[in-house]
């Protein structure tokens, strides 16, 4: 035995498949959470107009045959030998296909894409939001998979026709993989992802016929919806070298939440990767917020549902990227750490990332970013320092709604990228004024879809398995003057007010 449980073969592994909005990755786990080989591939993100964002579906999958292959084939010469595979996925981004052909009628649309704002806009202006929170658990934004549809299905030249003839598919990007793993002999999704396509009933656990003709979207394009862990079918020899069983699905914050053992309610993680998602884990009961916050499925294990009330910012990571690929502030993400605390803390700039709207708690799709506060003394620095502050006071706003609905934290489990940078956590245990922990492994996102794998797949017994191999690296305390808090807070809440649309 070992620690409370079963010792594997040292051979035994797991596939996680992280397909993110800027990379895919693969990452082989042993059972006992120790990675034993990785790969990544970024791709191109496409902008055809302002506030919209597509992928190459075929670029996505790509990336991912070959990120999958590269790793397996490491883990092999390392010794182990993966039992399976899991799949977590960057939600909301539509694709829609043909059945016959496995082609894809039009790039994906991204979860970052406002196009459909004044699809959405107009549906509010109907009364319609009431139906969409009830069911879903959404609000009604371009943010969502169902607006994403029907704009395809309105946009491509016989599309809609053929989607009601049954001839085209549509899925998130888990749905996408899992056809073209299977060579076209599955069409599914698991319920985490389906949760987030505002079509999806999380109560009754159904495509809701109600919503399916609200937003115009027929039923015959959609995925089956499956429980978490278990059978999505076999991914074929011909596409990764040997026949492997794809036995876990979650969408990627969902997979974060599983990765950092948030399975008691109250138990809350954020992770900080293109966006920044915070999740509570609110047990058998979704909490309907009255704070523009979501009600969403945490995960769905042998036909039990559990639910999470979700904070999702538009623009984490993604303002770092900003900063290195669109101004040339640094060379390399990894830089921002050093640059940012050489900054006067006192400089009065703040960063606000509404590059495509902000997400929770403002739900603005015609939001635009803005620097403010800038004087002839401010340089990069302050700047890096905003960019990073900025994903901290998205982090405090979210808190702040959720705690406006009864839902208190005491500590904050983050993950991702940023979660690397110490002077960030510091940063947002500061301002957040809660402990802030990083485990042991920033896996988290992958190691959820391994870990819904070993469920599948009989590795693991359940989800106290999980819990047994999650341990912390470092705590980050509150520390600073309250004053000079609450000064930041609202020079902060001062910025976003110039952002946003309805700003006088």
């Amino acid at each position: 035995m070992w620690g409370g449980m079963v010792m594997f073969s040292k051979r035994k592994a797991l596939l996680a498949i992280d397909q993110g909005t800027t990379s895919s990755r693969a990452v082989v786990f042993t059972p006992d959470y120790k990675v034993v080989a990785t790969a990544q591939r970024e791709f191109q993100q496409i902008y055809p107009r302002p506030g919209w964002v597509e992928h190459d579906p075929d670029v996505i999958w790509a990336t991912v045959r070959a990120t999958a292959r590269e790793a397996l084939a490491a883990a092999e010469k390392a010794g182990y030998r993966a039992e399976a595979i899991g799949i977590t996925n960057q939600r909301e981004t539509t694709l829609v296909w043909d059945r016959a052909t496995g082609d894809a009628i039009h790039n994906a649309i991204v979860w970052q894409d406002r196009r459909t704002a004044d699809i959405c806009a107009g549906l509010r202006d109907a009364g319609h939001a009431g139906l969409v929170s009830d069911r879903t658990g959404l609000v009604l934004d371009p943010y969502f998979s169902a607006t994403k549809i029907a704009w395809v299905l309105d946009h491509v030249d016989g599309a809609r026709a053929r989607a009601e003839a049954g001839e085209l598919a549509f899925g998130t990007v888990d749905s996408w993989l899992i056809w073209k793993l299977t060579g076209g002999a599955l069409h599914v999704t698991d319920a985490t992802n389906a949760s987030r396509t505002a079509l999806y009933d999380i109560a009754a656990n159904r495509w809701d016929d109600e919503l399916l003709g609200l937003f115009g979207v027929p039923a015959a394009v959609l995925p089956d919806v499956r429980d978490s862990a278990g059978d999505f079918g076999r991914a074929d020899a011909a596409i990764l070298g040997r026949e492997l069983p794809i036995t876990g699905v979650a969408g990627d914050q969902q997979s974060a939440a599983i990765g950092q053992v948030c399975f008691n309610p109250g138990e809350m993680k954020s992770t900080y990767g293109t966006g920044a998602f915070l999740l509570i884990n609110t047990g058998d009961t979704p909490v309907r917020s009255k704070n523009k916050l979501l009600a969403t499925i945490a995960y769905r294990i042998d036909g039990e549902t559990t639910y999470a009330l979700e904070g999702s910012v538009l623009s984490a990571g993604a303002t770092v990227q900003w900063l290195r690929d669109g101004l040339g502030l640094i060379a390399k993400a990894s830089e921002i750490e050093a640059l940012a605390q050489s900054a006067d803390p006192d400089s009065g700039v703040y960063l606000v990332p509404a590059f495509t709207g902000l997400g929770a708690p403002y739900w603005d799709a015609e939001a635009r970013g803005a620097l403010t506060g800038l004087t002839r003394g401010s340089g990069r620095a302050e700047i890096a320092r905003a960019a990073l502050d900025s994903s901290v006071h998205q982090t405090c706003d979210l808190l702040e709604a959720m705690a406006a609905d009864g839902v208190e934290a005491r500590s904050l489990r983050v993950d991702g990228g940023m979660a690397r940078n110490d002077t960030f956590l510091q940063r947002l245990a500061d301002l957040t004024g809660i402990e802030t922990v990083r485990p042991a492994s920033v896996e988290a996102t992958a190691w959820g879809a391994a870990f819904l794998a070993g469920l599948g797949c009989g590795l693991f017994a359940s989800l106290e398995d999980g819990r047994k191999l999650w341990a912390a690296d470092q705590s980050f305390t509150p520390a600073g003057d309250p004053e000079r808090r609450a000064a930041d807070r609202k020079g902060w809440h001062d910025a976003v007010a110039r952002v946003r649309s309805d700003a006088v």
